[in-house]
């Protein structure tokens, strides 16, 4: 009886770390504290924690300072999560946090503008006080895909305020949903799908010039 109860364990797979949800990952680390979970977990979220700071902080530099405050935040913390939100909302949440307490520490970013009355398109999509739409979603993708392109998207989305940047970020960058978003952020759903609006009217005015001109090459 007692071999037989010997290979049934051995038979028993443990399982595998990788595949585990992220709550799992947070209870061993909690109750067990094992270090390989809790590896697992910032190893997963590395270079969303990186993309999220990065966008607020504007600079590589600073990005990974703030990687670095998420992760012992984390360590010393992460006891806390009580699983009322995803562990992901909560961590975008910190990090978020953090890189708001680095700009700060740092003065950096004071002065920036606002969008909330910023309307360059009418309803039907037409550039106000423009006499021709220029359009670039029909551009080659090859265009669209180019490193200078991805360079110009990037600085276009970089001019952004920050409230409006970080709110694009996570919704069409990370592809949180709006009720996500706005759990992130504390914000009404009406809020972030306005900023995210307003955002996108930014960006597809920003872009319009640059497309529409590069367009003619082709």
């Amino acid at each position: 009886m007692g071999r037989t109860k010997l290979k049934i364990e051995e038979g028993i797979k443990k399982p595998d770390k990788n595949n585990l949800p992220d709550e799992e990952l947070v209870k061993l680390f909690i109750q067990d504290k094992n270090t390989e979970a809790l590896t697992k977990l910032l190893n997963r979220y590395l270079d969303r924690i990186y993309r999220c700071a990065l966008r607020i902080t504007r600079n590589q530099s600073d990005a990974e300072e703030v990687v670095q405050e998420v992760f012992l935040t984390l360590v010393k913390k992460l006891d806390t999560f009580r699983g009322e939100s995803k562990f992901s909302s909560w961590l975008y949440r910190i990090t978020i946090n953090a890189s708001y307490m680095h700009i700060r520490a740092e003065k950096k970013h004071e002065s920036e503008l606002s969008l909330d009355n910023y309307a360059p398109y009418d309803e039907r999509g037409t550039l106000m006080g423009k006499v021709a739409s220029k359009d670039w979603s029909d551009k080659p993708e090859e265009v669209l895909l180019s490193k200078e392109a991805i360079d110009i998207i990037e600085k276009a989305i970089d001019e952004l305020p920050e409230p409006y940047r970080i709110v694009f970020h996570l919704r069409d960058i990370e592809g949180l949903s709006n009720e996500e978003v706005a759990k992130v952020l504390e914000l009404s759903v009406p809020a972030v799908k306005s900023r995210l609006h307003r955002a996108r009217l930014f960006l597809r005015d920003k872009l319009s010039d640059y497309f529409f001109e590069w367009g003619k090459k082709w």
